[in-house]
């Protein structure tokens, strides 16, 4: 392994891992208690979603602090920092009283959650460059589980009748202590010779800027499977509730089993046929799923929507922390600012379609931006750092 011990990248293996559980975790037993906070604060769905949309907006106002940050002081110094902070600023949210300081909190725990996803998508960078081999996938395959067992602690402390707020503090501070121990396995810190203490700005070139695109159209896919899925079995395919909502499961596993399989695939075929591939089956997959309007092969469709899907922003991250290795912050929240507004956009965009031309024309869009995805490819070759 390039520059480091076996024994030392395994272990920064299962630290990143770790962090990668944690943002998912919280993120997960967040979601799982939104209709708690919702119902102690008497919000209609139009006041919560100003506190949803405060989330996006401290996530996209950090990422411009925190590539800087990251490159500055270096992945290591920073990862585990923010994941303490991340974990914990969870918690007032939870407890917030009024939707001012609700928005406010959430405001906050976004600015917050960006240090810690830029940082440790860096360090997992650092630790596949180490490895001499893709592992940038099943990392994101982490962050999934993560959201699986944060789902599962809100779900129980919900069964147990305890507070959102109970729920967040007894997860986020486990994580934070959690995160002391996991902190000594990172890989060291680079040395003020190769490490520059005052990085320059990365400028937002044209390939970022492509790159970035290709993680909105990804994300803005799986945000509309997140939000769609089961409303689209449910209304057109005449679904019964429990049959809609396994369909977004089906979904979801396979996405969690495409990241886990894509660190394999993006060695035996490299990045830029994987993300080919990847967007052709999720685009192939979603379009089944609409045009057989039959309920089993349209949760097979969103099945191959899941797996395409799985692998493509993994890639897009990898390839930007690798653009420029002195940069590599920096170019993860560039590509990630204009990526994650997919997920902020995505629902909302089909929404507005499908009051115009249907659901289902609607849902057509994710399988064009899949199309998008494939033919856009060849830009994950290397490219010479500008």
């Amino acid at each position: 392994m390039n520059n480091h011990t076996t024994r030392q990248a395994t272990n920064a293996r299962r630290a990143v891992s770790f962090f990668f559980i944690l943002l998912g975790t919280v993120s997960g037993a967040w979601a799982a208690r939104i209709p708690a906070v919702k119902h102690d604060l008497g919000l209609s769905d139009g006041q919560l979603s100003y506190g949803l949309l405060a989330v996006a907006l401290g996530l996209v106002t950090g990422m411009r602090f925190a590539g800087r940050l990251t490159d500055r002081l270096g992945s290591a110094r920073v990862v585990t920092p923010a994941a303490v902070a991340t974990a914990l600023a969870v918690i007032p949210p939870g407890y917030a009283p009024t939707l001012p300081l609700l928005i406010t909190a959430l405001f906050l725990y976004g600015l917050i959650n960006a240090s810690l996803d830029v940082s440790m998508n860096a360090h997992g960078v650092e630790v596949e460059r180490a490895y001499g081999r893709p592992i940038m996938s099943s990392f994101h395959g982490m962050f999934s589980i993560g959201g699986l067992l944060g789902a599962a602690i809100g779900g129980l402390f919900a069964w147990l009748d305890l507070s959102a707020g109970t729920t967040l503090a007894a997860t986020g501070i486990s994580l934070a202590l959690i995160s002391l121990y996991a902190r000594r396995h990172l890989l060291p810190p680079a040395t003020p010779t190769t490490q520059a203490t005052t990085p320059t700005r990365a400028r937002w070139s044209g390939w970022i800027v492509l790159m970035g695109i290709v993680a909105f159209a990804g994300l803005v896919g799986e945000g509309a499977a997140v939000d769609w899925t089961a409303v689209y079995l449910f209304d057109s395919l005449n679904a019964s509730q429990g049959v809609a909502a396994a369909g977004f499961a089906v979904f979801s596993t396979a996405m969690t089993i495409g990241r886990f399989a894509g660190d394999h695939l993006a060695l035996r075929l490299g990045p830029v046929r994987l993300v080919r591939y990847s967007g052709i089956l999720a685009s192939a997959g979603l379009i089944t799923a609409l045009l057989i309007g039959q309920i089993p092969i349209a949760i097979a469709g969103f099945a191959l929507f899941g797996l395409g899907l799985a692998t493509i922003v993994p890639q897009v991250f990898s390839a930007a922390g690798n653009h420029d290795p002195a940069q590599a912050g920096q170019a993860i929240a560039q590509v990630a600012t204009v990526g994650y507004a997919g997920l902020v956009a995505g629902p909302a965009i089909i929404g507005g379609a499908a009051e115009i031309i249907t659901l289902p024309g609607a849902l057509v869009i994710p399988a064009l931006l899949a199309a998008f995805m494939a033919a856009s490819a060849g830009a994950l070759r290397p490219q010479p750092a500008s």
